[in-house]
């Protein structure tokens, strides 16, 4: 109590009656107290007494230290300004004379401490945000108004400098940065701000109510919580103030009402305190009314969609509006490019559905701005008309307006509150006077929020309930829409969209939602245009979402390194607004100033944008100055651009420009690689690219380039020479044929033509096509372009131009390495044995043999020519047949012979075809090496042919065919020479043998089962229950007693160099390690090749064994499957032959295997018929990719892991006649 009681008031939960409480005087201050205040965490109370003394005290009001005030304590802080950022500090050059210059640490107006004639005395008393400091102002008698500032212990920490005016408000800023307080001049008011150390830090003048100038007579400060606004609090209202960029902002002024004087005569002011949770959250207390009121921070911004999307956003600051539309100007804040003065403060703005007006709601009314534009440009909003709301006097306290939308083109819909909320009405279109006027639409008790839609939107405007249901609301009409929120969301935004109205909204917490559904949970700020969502988030990306159906929006991931539609912004960066026209956004950072950026996103689909509209010239302009590959141009729409070449061409218009198209193409289709469309669900290749005998996509645009110049020679003469060099691959000569035509026609033309060209391409590149074009010339006029030296190809141009044509057409493309031509000058200048001489020489045989088809002679030379080349370089066979077609049959017969097994019908052929004949010695030896060579390679039946046929041999031919499981055959030829003894010297012995072996194999093939399989399933088995042990070696899972580091895996891995080797795995020999444990690394190409040799072996114990086994087990079966044609033959032959129990015994032991690789195949493949987990991540090429031995053992785990087709067993047909199955 001001008397000096401190008394505590108790709520009794058990009182009888409700309400009531218990109230206690726990001590009493002398001589009186004039301030007191609990601290943040309500630990410490701070009271100030009447006679200047500080009292800190505990919860349980217990003194912890006291201090008394005195003009000592002004001596606490000695305050010095080094003057920063006044002109005396700035450098004014050399030429500044020094007594022009002053010492910046002193300042020019020396405050001394000027009680203000408003001064009432009072003491006030902030605290920090943190606790940890606590200001008391204080007006010291005989002195000055001082601020004090106490440590939480009572200590004094420092005093303010002296402030002349100074008033008895202060508040401390929550952050701690700065104490707000009130200073009064003559004709202004200020608010001051200090530091912690008392120095000042800035300050800004107030806004005095035009209505009302007596209502800075008394003034309190107040921050909210997250120190963002500062409550201004006056006799008859409460400003709130922002700021941002150094500079401060009125945003709102709250009409509370007069109130009567105090009871010493002092003016009273309204009660008013921040919600310590809900930053915006307040209420204002007056003698006869509560006002509760709650606001966020928005962005008043004009339309997003084009041909309206200019980018303007108005500020609210005060009775002005600053306005700047961001396409016509890019005007940094605190300033506007235009600024819009108000009758009063502004409360809401808002823009019409077409962007021609501007509606701006303030205290006494709505005024009505035209926005007029030319073109791009939007000039100053002009003032069509003011309607003054129906109020008068007191009138004016007792209805508050709240927000104002469009709902029509010029009809505009208020929210008020006066008995109850509700909506009016007022149309600035209305032709009758008598008709202007506001009128109600209905009772508003159930709105919240209102909106206007987008222009595309029936009339009326969207109303929000504090359910987050949604309604229209039109003067004639109230309707529900189907749509709505799932709660209340203060930021909204409505489009229509396919015919469809779809609504966006923020919540306070983040969550932004479509209709419903949630889209994001982290969302700081959100726009939405005519094709996207655009919203950023607090991970600091921006990110749009293509416009569709609700459940259809699809919202990309962070990462903005592989997506078009995320992209990196500035930490607590937040929307401002978007213009798709200008394929731009405006953000602001949370410091104030604006950033405007041009996400690719934006500027794609403005791009394609334009080139469906066939505004190729600003597509152009767009790619150039954003970067963007130009071939979007032509890959958007192929067909389109083919076709509208000649608008393409009249739009560019430079030269330079179309030689930038042209030089930037490429058969890439960039709308299926680095811009591909997200919208597009599947978007399926280019037909250039699907048909390769299609023309190059280059090559197609070349030539409908120079098709549609062709009629304009002079005037795109720079293109024409461009198109002919871009072609891929380039077509220099025809670029060299334009330059030819035009020396005959205008050599300046010639000239630049030339000097184009040369810089495009190397000009010793084209000095070599212009002399392959045998116009010397133009050989000439491309030198002269060159940096060579006259003496270097004068003498030899010269030189040509004595020559002959056909010797000049010669030396020439000779020179230039064109042979082929060149043997075609030689053959016309007659002489043969040249022609020879180049033919060998170069290797040119083909093309003298097409040259010479029709002269047999020297056709036949060639051949012969040909062949000698044929034979040095050990094509045998093509050696034989030339020889062989020139008659040479002894030469035909030896490369034949050379040739190998797989010509030995040509060979005995050519043999029998000599002149003079072979003697029949020679011919047999040849006979008998070939069927040796047959043998060889395993060509049984050839080899019993040769036997039989050129050597006569019947028992040699059945020894083969024995070989080569041919029984039939065998038993065929016996009887067709008559020699039964044969049966059995040659064809009984044979199947003995055949038996034999085939049984030796099958019998192996089944051991090889039985040891394999089991232990692929043991090896597999132990992988599964010890990953750890199967791949780190005996002492996984806690075998052996070693520890193993926490950061092995499973994977491999080149960060393990303690533990043992991650890739040798030993058996049954305790205290052995690894090679890791050796300190080997394997990140080298030495190891790899160790390693490699390691997987090859796939020795028992390795973690390779197991591929070895499975890649064994696999061969096998394949032999198996391919022997068993040879056995079913050795079966027949040994039962016609009456060996019937060697035909059943071979025939159970192929049963055996057969059904053996059935279950192998069963027991190994059965676990790789799905992929393993991983392999579809680290095939995209994203995952770690070890080296070295590591990259080996990787690889070996991709060949495990990778679906792999089991190999084919087929059914083992059995002989009925033996009791088998057939």
């Amino acid at each position: 109590m001001a008397g000096g009681d401190i008394v505590t008031v108790t709520e009794d939960d058990d009182a009888a009656v409700q309400g009531e409480a218990h109230v206690e005087i726990v001590g009493t201050l002398e001589p009186s107290i004039v301030a007191a205040r609990w601290s943040p965490d309500e630990e410490l109370l701070v009271i100030a007494t009447g006679d200047a003394k500080i009292v800190f005290m505990s919860r349980s009001f217990d003194v912890i230290t006291e201090s008394t005030s005195s003009d000592e304590d002004l001596k606490a802080s000695k305050h010095v300004s080094v003057g920063w950022g006044k002109k005396e500090t700035q450098f004014h050059g050399r030429g500044a004379k020094a007594k022009a210059l002053r010492d910046p640490t002193i300042p020019e107006n020396v405050d001394a401490g000027t009680l203000s004639p408003n001064d009432d005395g009072r003491c006030t008393i902030s605290w920090r945000g943190d606790g940890a400091y606590v200001a008391v102002n204080l007006f010291q008698p005989g002195s000055r108004r001082v601020v004090r500032i106490y440590n939480r212990d009572g200590e004094l920490d420092s005093v303010t400098e002296p402030v002349d005016g100074l008033e008895g408000s202060l508040s401390w800023r929550p952050v701690g940065n700065l104490m707000a307080g009130i200073q009064r001049r003559a004709d202004h008011v200020d608010v001051v701000f200090f530091e912690r150390n008392g120095l000042r830090h800035g300050q800004f003048t107030l806004q005095v109510p035009s209505d009302a100038p007596d209502a800075v007579e008394g003034l309190a400060l107040e921050w909210n919580s997250d120190s963002t606004v500062l409550a201004v609090i006056m006799k008859d209202r409460v400003q709130l103030w922002t700021t941002a960029n150094y500079h401060w902002y009125l945003k709102q002024e709250v009409l509370c009402g007069p109130q009567p004087p105090h009871i010493d005569g002092q003016p009273q002011i309204p009660q008013f305190t921040w919600h310590a949770e809900k930053p915006l959250l307040f209420v204002a207390a007056t003698a006869d009314k509560a006002i509760l009121g709650e606001y966020i921070f928005t962005v008043a911004r004009g339309l997003t969609s084009p041909p309206h999307d200019h980018g303007v956003v108005a500020v609210v600051d005060g009775r002005a509006v600053k306005f700047t539309p961001f396409r016509t100007a890019n005007v940094p804040p605190p300033m506007a490019l235009y600024e819009l003065a108000t009758e009063s403060p502004v409360i809401d703005i808002a823009f019409s559905k077409d962007g021609s007006a501007m509606a701006v709601l303030h205290q006494v009314g709505v005024s009505l701005f035209l926005l007029e534009t030319k073109g791009a440009r939007l000039f100053c909003p002009k003032l069509l008309e003011t309607a003054i709301f129906e109020q008068a006097g007191a009138m004016l306290y007792e209805q508050s307006y709240l927000q104002i939308a469009f709902s029509g083109q010029h009809e505009v819909q208020v929210l008020r509150i006066a008995a109850g909320p509700s909506l009016i009405s007022y149309d600035f279109s209305a032709s009758a006077q008598e008709a202007k006027m506001w009128l109600e639409i209905t009772s508003a008790d159930h709105i919240a929020t209102m909106t206007s839609p987008d222009a595309a939107s029936p009339d009326g405007v969207v109303v929000q309930d504090r359910l987050g249901r949604l309604s229209r609301v039109s003067t004639q009409e109230y309707t529900d829409l189907e749509l709505g929120f799932p709660t209340f969301l203060p930021w909204t935004s409505f489009v229509a969209h396919d015919d469809q109205l779809l609504g966006f909204g923020l919540s306070r917490n983040g969550h932004l939602y479509a209709n419903s559904r949630q889209l994001a949970k982290n969302c700081t700020s959100f726009v939405v245009t005519n094709s996207h969502l655009i919203f950023t988030t607090s991970n600091h990306f921006v990110k749009f979402v293509h416009l569709a159906a609700t459940e259809d929006l699809d919202v990309p991931a962070d990462d903005p390194e592989i997506d078009e539609r995320c992209r990196s912004v500035e930490r607590g960066a937040k929307l401002v607004t978007a213009m798709p026209a200008k394929m731009s956004i405006v953000l602001q950072m949370p410091r104030g100033n604006l950033e405007t950026i041009f996400p690719r996103a934006m500027v794609l689909a403005g791009i394609r944008h334009l080139i469906e509209q066939k505004d190729y010239g600003n597509a152009f302009s767009s790619c150039r100055s954003q970067r963007v590959d130009m071939n979007i141009l032509y890959d958007h729409r192929p067909e389109q651009f083919l076709e509208s070449i000649d608008l393409f061409l009249d739009q560019v218009k430079d030269a330079a420009n179309v030689d930038l198209f042209l030089s930037t193409l490429k058969e890439e289709d960039v709308t299926q690689t680095m811009y591909r469309d997200t919208k597009s669900a599947a978007v399926q290749p280019s037909s250039e690219l699907q048909d390769p005998l299609r023309p190059r996509k280059i090559n197609i645009i070349c030539d409908a380039v120079l098709e549609r110049l062709r009629t304009k020679k002079n005037a795109n003469l720079q293109n024409i020479i461009t198109a002919h060099v871009c072609k891929s691959p380039p077509a220099l000569d025809d670029g060299l044929t334009v330059v030819a035509e035009l020396m005959q026609e205008d050599e300046s033309l010639a000239e630049r033509a030339v000097e184009h060209i040369c810089f495009l391409v190397d000009v010793n590149k084209l000095y070599n096509h212009a002399l392959g074009l045998y116009n010397l010339d133009l050989t000439l006029l491309v030198a002269q372009q060159s940096q060579r030296d006259p003496r270097e190809y004068l003498p030899s141009i010269q030189e040509l131009h004595k020559m002959p044509t056909l010797q000049r057409q010669y030396a020439i493309d000779d020179k230039l390495g064109h042979r082929e031509k060149a043997l075609g000058h030689l053959k016309a200048l007659g002489n043969f044995d040249d022609v020879q001489t180049y033919v060998v020489k170069h290797g040119l045989y083909q093309h003298a043999l097409s040259l010479y088809r029709l002269e047999a002679q020297n056709h036949r030379t060639l051949i012969g020519l040909y062949a000698a080349h044929l034979k040095s370089t050990s094509h045998f066979r093509e050696a034989g047949l030339a020889y062989e077609s020139l008659g040479n049959c002894v030469d035909a017969t030896d490369c034949y012979l050379k040739a190998g097994a797989s010509c030995w019908r040509e060979c005995l052929f050519t043999a029998q075809q000599q002149n003079p004949p072979m003697i029949p010695e020679k011919l047999s030896e040849l006979a008998g090496t070939l069927a040796d060579a047959l043998l060889e390679a395993k060509d049984y039946a050839a080899a019993a042919t040769v036997q039989l046929d050129h050597l006569g041999s019947v028992s040699a031919a059945i020894q083969c065919l024995c070989k080569g499981y041919l029984f039939a055959d065998a038993l065929r030829i016996v009887a067709l020479n008559k020699r039964p003894d044969l049966l059995e010297s040659a064809v009984d012995i044979g199947l003995a043998d055949a038996f034999s072996s085939s049984t030796e194999f099958l019998a192996d093939c089944k051991a090889q089962l039985k040891a394999q399989v089991p232990r692929i399933a043991e090896l597999r088995k132990k992988a599964r229950e010890d990953p750890l042990a199967f791949y780190e070696g005996e002492y996984g899972g806690g075998g052996g007693g070693m520890d193993i580091p926490d950061d092995v895996s499973i994977a491999a891995s080149s960060r393990m160099s303690t533990s043992a080797s991650l890739f040798t795995r030993y058996t049954g020999k305790g205290g052995s390690v690894g090679t890791v444990g050796s300190n080997v690394s394997r990140a080298t190409s030495k190891n790899r090749k160790r390693e490699e040799k390691k997987r090859a072996r796939g020795r028992k114990g390795t973690v390779y064994e197991e591929e070895y086994l499975v890649n064994s087990v696999r061969r096998l079966v394949e032999r198996v499957e391919a022997t068993k044609g040879e056995v079913e033959r050795l079966v027949f032959g040994l039962a016609r032959r009456g060996m019937s129990e060697r035909a059943r015994a071979i025939e159970d032991l192929m049963d055996q295997v057969i059904e053996g690789c059935k279950i192998a195949v069963g027991q190994v493949w059965q676990q790789q018929q799905q992929p393993a987990e991983g392999a579809e991540a680290e095939a995209d090429g994203n995952s770690y990719r070890p080296l070295g031995g590591d990259l080996v053992f990787q690889e070996s785990l991709d060949a495990m892991r990778i679906r792999q087709e089991p190999p084919p067993v087929s059914e083992f047909a059995r002989l009925a006649l033996l009791g088998g199955r057939g």
